[in-house]
């Protein structure tokens, strides 16, 4: 149920349309009812007040009609309070029937007196202490109390009422009418009931009529949605169907123009993107037949140079130099336009990372050693057996252990190999100029400089960091990069076992950027 109200536009308007309706119909019915309830207890406690008042009046006129009070004997009074039964009987008009009790209001003296009368049936356990109190103390009104009454099993709302009764010759008698009012209860209990029902139905109804609306709303957001799926999915000629004239169709329309504006905008960027590789690729391959010509003269003017003037001597150096990093700058382009044309491919084989790293180091020890650089090796861990691509990984390593040498400003510079159960991460840290961290967020920006006026001792083309990058990439994993101005840099290659498997953590962490990095012990 939770999935469908997270992913469910409908279900979540339906739900809470439902609860805000229900909840309204539940006040609005409780306080009709609570109208209703009142409007029919005081009309029909109004009838049986006027009833029990007129009630009164005839049974007191019965008596008040008597010969004088002395003269009445037992059995004329009694005669008397059975004629004033009759006429009470007959001045109500209960549904639910009426109970009646005279009775002698206690401590009072008299020449004569009546027993105390009762209809069948009359319920003396509602008649309370302080009803009868009430009555006694012969107010001339009427006084009223709320009763429950029981009857085979079950229990029904009445009324009792209390007035008095001067009765010649027997002093003052009480006059107890109890009347049921399960007629009034039934009344209700349909009118509740009615309300139920109608307040379930109507909520049904909304319930459904909002499913309808919603669905005419979530239905065409859904196919947008999914439209704009297999765009993103490169189906770039997917649009939504335009039905009518409404917002709906107003909106797809909009959609529809959008998604064609785009579409053009990626075929031009992709055709303007197929172009520039194809010009860098084609500039690579055709300056490679006079570069070679090139080389093969400068080899020449190079060997020789030792004849030649000093200004020309050191012209023939320079000039082999700069094709050599002519030549590295024209691989490094035809790698580059393989990436951008994803057309690059692993070659994997058996390697040892630990024994791979050993390799480089030793490679540049003599560089190190020339500019005063302490190159120091550790290899806690990987020594496993993993399927890389041995030649983009010392490519890597290559650019990371070179750019430390160079800017290690003839301070150690460590490189560590370690490895977890997961992966296996290659360190290069130098303590030289570093980096402030804005730039080096752009170390793997395409010929992008930290500072340009630097001069470059092992060449370069400006690529390496970039071409690095994207073969960790290929490889599953990851270059992460940590510099502070002052204290030096360091770079962590990631590469997990499996190449399926993701590398969200390293084997070796990246320092603290509060903290000097000295990196693990060094063997």
């Amino acid at each position: 149920m939770a999935y469908l109200w997270r992913r469910s536009l409908m279900v979540r308007s339906v739900a809470i349309t439902m609860a805000t309706t229900g909840l309204a119909v539940v006040i609005i019915g409780t306080a009709v009812m609570v109208s209703i309830s009142t409007n029919v207890y005081s009309q029909r406690r109004d009838q049986i007040e006027a009833e029990s008042a007129r009630a009164t009046v005839v049974a007191q006129s019965i008596f008040d009609a008597a010969t004088a009070a002395e003269d009445n004997n037992q059995s004329e009074l009694e005669t008397l309070q059975n004629q004033a039964q009759q006429a009470i009987l007959s001045n109500t008009t209960s549904p639910g029937g009426t109970a009646i009790a005279i009775e002698r209001t206690p401590g009072r003296s008299s020449p004569q007196s009546l027993q105390n009368s009762a209809s069948r049936g009359f319920p003396d356990a509602v008649i309370t202490d302080a009803l009868r109190r009430e009555v006694a103390r012969d107010t001339g009104k009427l006084s009223l109390q709320p009763v429950l009454l029981v009857r085979d099993g079950s229990r029904t709302p009445g009324l009792a009422v209390g007035s008095t009764l001067q009765v010649p010759s027997a002093g003052q008698y009480e006059l107890y009418l109890v009347y049921d009012l399960s007629d009034a209860q039934k009344t209700l209990d349909f009118v509740s009931q009615t309300l139920a029902i109608g307040g379930v139905a109507l909520v049904v109804l909304i319930a459904l009529v909002t499913s309808l609306v919603v669905r005419l709303v979530v239905v065409p957001i859904r196919g947008a949605a999914e439209t704009s799926r297999k765009i993103a999915a490169g189906r770039l000629d997917e649009r939504i169907p335009v039905r009518g004239d409404d917002d709906i169709a107003t909106l797809a329309r909009s959609f529809n123009d959008m998604a064609d504006a785009v579409s053009r905008q990626i075929t031009q960027l992709a055709e303007l993107s197929r172009v520039q590789q194809r010009f860098v690729s084609d500039v690579s391959h055709e300056l490679r037949t006079p570069l070679t010509t090139i080389r093969l003269a400068g080899d020449l003017l190079y060997d020789a140079r030792h004849a030649f003037e000093p200004a020309a001597s050191r012209s023939a150096e320079l000039l082999h130099a700069q094709v050599d990093r002519f030549e590295l700058l024209l691989a490094d382009l035809l790698e580059i336009s393989r990436y951008d044309a994803q057309a690059v491919e692993l070659e994997t084989e058996p390697v040892v990372p630990a024994a791979l790293a050993a390799d480089i180091v030793d490679e540049f020890r003599p560089l190190a050693e020339r500019m005063g650089v302490d190159l120091r090796l550790s290899t806690p861990g990987g020594h496993t057996t993993m399927q890389l691509d041995a030649r983009r990984i010392r490519r890597i390593l290559r650019n990371l252990v070179g750019n430390a040498v160079e800017h290690g400003e003839a301070r150690p510079v460590d490189v560590v190999v370690d490895s977890d159960a997961r992966s296996v991460a290659v360190a290069v840290r130098d303590r030289g100029v570093g980096m402030p961290p804005e730039d080096a967020a752009r170390v793997f920006d395409r010929f992008w400089r930290a500072d340009p006026s630097r001069k470059r001792t092992i060449g370069g083309t400006g690529l390496g960091l970039a071409i690095s990058l994207g073969d960790a990439q290929l490889h599953g994993g990851r270059i992460d990069v940590w510099s502070r101005a002052g204290e030096g840099s360091a770079f962590v290659l990631t590469l997990p076992r499996r190449h399926e498997d993701a590398t969200p953590t390293s084997a070796i962490p990246l320092p603290e950027l509060g903290e000097p990095y000295d990196g693990p012990s060094v063997t």
